[in-house]
């Protein structure tokens, strides 16, 4: 019985608050992550192309029975809906799993780290809205 840490990885087929990388540089990005915390990586699961889709990341959270958690290749893939997002973090939370988030070196474990979350997200929002005012 290995001890090691399950995380199946989360990848997007599409762009993400204006960011693209391709599939396996993304993988690639994961499983280093992975080896780097002595984790084991699981298998990706890849995003529906479809703007706004999030069904993949909930049909993981269906698998969350068989694994330790989710690693995603950036926090700016999850639902940008905050309550979506919320009620995600929130079951992974509460299910006593983890959700990593591999280029911004960012784990949610707790309460305090989704929250931590949340900050970083209204800040990337108000720094993106705020690029495209006009002076």
């Amino acid at each position: 019985i290995s001890l090691m840490k399950r995380l199946r990885g989360y990848v997007f087929s599409r762009s993400f608050m204006g960011e693209r990388a391709p599939q396996h540089v993304q993988n690639l990005v994961c499983r280093s992550y992975c080896q780097q915390r002595g984790m084991e990586f699981l298998l990706s699961a890849t995003e529906y192309a479809m703007p706004n889709s999030s069904l993949m990341l909930k049909n993981i959270l269906f698998d969350m029975l068989t694994i330790d958690g989710i690693v995603a290749y950036s926090m700016f893939q999850m639902p940008q809906d905050p309550w979506e997002r919320q009620r995600i973090v929130s079951r992974i939370v509460e299910d006593q799993k983890e959700l990593h988030f591999a280029v911004e070196r960012l784990a949610i474990t707790d309460v305090a780290s989704a929250e931590r979350l949340e900050t970083i997200w209204r800040v990337r929002q108000v720094m993106d809205s705020g690029s495209q005012i006009n002076l």
